[in-house]
């Protein structure tokens, strides 16, 4: 996917000195995972503290926001949408002008697949695959019945629950003795593989990269056996209920803030260059979500950990006077 604004846009080149007044009230949707809210906050007090914006956080989760940015023009700035499971909107909301990408926030893109436990993974070598696994529903158990195995999924306003969905469908899981068990939250996604790990039990469902989770938790990435189909995936398996569904791998998924149409005039020129710019690795992610997480912080204070230990990586979005106006404020 091409990224929208960054050529010929009058951006502001890094070593050109940023005027704060150009910036006016913006809304930053703070999603329900981790990177995502944690990347807001950062745009929050960058934006505030460097270029003099007004800025309110508003709750988010991606099918809901994109809808609301496309369909309302609200809120202002997604700081993190991952791309596959909205392509076809997305490409159509970005062709006819409603919507800009401003940069891939993550460099190294997002992971997805089905993930099982390393000590599952070790005690059963044979399990290499998706169908593999799917074979031992013993070893998977259910949280509500425990005759039979299961699959966890995201919660509903993720999109990540589309294609998790058509791919159990497209396996025959309940063929298999399997149930497709929805978290209910963020939470209760993360909070199954903790008691997984804690019982040291089995656990097969979705998860992604980057996150706390996978840096806290060995867990193992299971092929489905067949390689991404792009195509596939744009016809059928990103799309709700599908009817005819088939086996497919998930992509590395391309990662980006968006903004809509209007932003380039609330934001001007140079936070509008900062949004651009802003792009992290997934070590990096993974290292401030794990603090998060070890410390019980918040996402304001995960935010400003980043800030204070990474210098080196949000100066490089930054013009000078605007990096010593955000050391100032920390």
């Amino acid at each position: 996917m091409a990224i929208g604004l960054l050529v010929g846009s009058g951006f502001l080149a890094s070593g050109t000195p940023a005027r704060a007044a150009g910036c006016g009230a913006l809304s930053i949707a703070e999603m329900t995972w981790g990177s995502a809210a944690v990347t807001a906050h950062i745009d929050k007090f960058i934006l505030e503290k460097g270029f003099g914006c007004t800025v309110a956080l508003v709750p988010g989760d991606t099918m809901p926001t994109f809808a609301s940015m496309d369909a309302d023009g609200r809120p202002d700035i997604a700081p993190e949408i991952w791309a596959a499971s909205l392509q076809r909107p997305l490409d159509e909301a970005l062709r006819d002008g409603r919507l800009i990408e401003t940069t891939r926030v993550l460099t190294d893109g997002g992971v997805e697949g089905w993930w099982i436990p390393r000590y599952i993974s070790e005690a059963h070598p044979d399990i290499k695959t998706v169908q593999d696994a799917l074979k031992r529903p013993d070893l998977f158990p259910s949280p509500t019945d425990a005759g039979k195995g299961a699959v966890h999924t995201c919660p509903s306003d993720w999109n990540c629950q589309i294609p998790t969905a058509n791919l159990y469908r497209a396996l025959k899981g309940d063929e298999s003795g399997f149930e497709l068990i929805n978290s209910g939250s963020a939470a209760g996604l993360d909070g199954s593989i903790a008691r997984a790990f804690a019982e040291k039990k089995g656990w097969l469902g979705y998860y992604w990269a980057p996150t706390a989770v996978l840096g806290k938790y060995e867990m193992v990435k299971l092929s489905f056996g067949v390689g991404h189909d792009r195509a596939e995936w744009n016809r059928c398996t990103a799309v709700p209920d599908c009817s005819t569904p088939v086996v497919n791998g998930y992509p590395t998924t391309d990662v980006y803030t968006i903004v809509t149409k209007g932003v380039p005039e609330k934001a001007g020129p140079a936070a509008m260059d900062y949004l651009a710019k802003r792009q992290w690795d997934n070590q990096t992610v993974n290292s401030v979500l794990a603090h998060m997480d070890q410390t019980n912080g918040g996402r304001d204070e995960a935010a400003l950990f980043f800030l204070k230990t990474f210098e080196p990586v949000w100066s490089t979005w930054l013009p000078a006077d605007v990096v010593a106006k955000v050391k100032a404020a920390l």
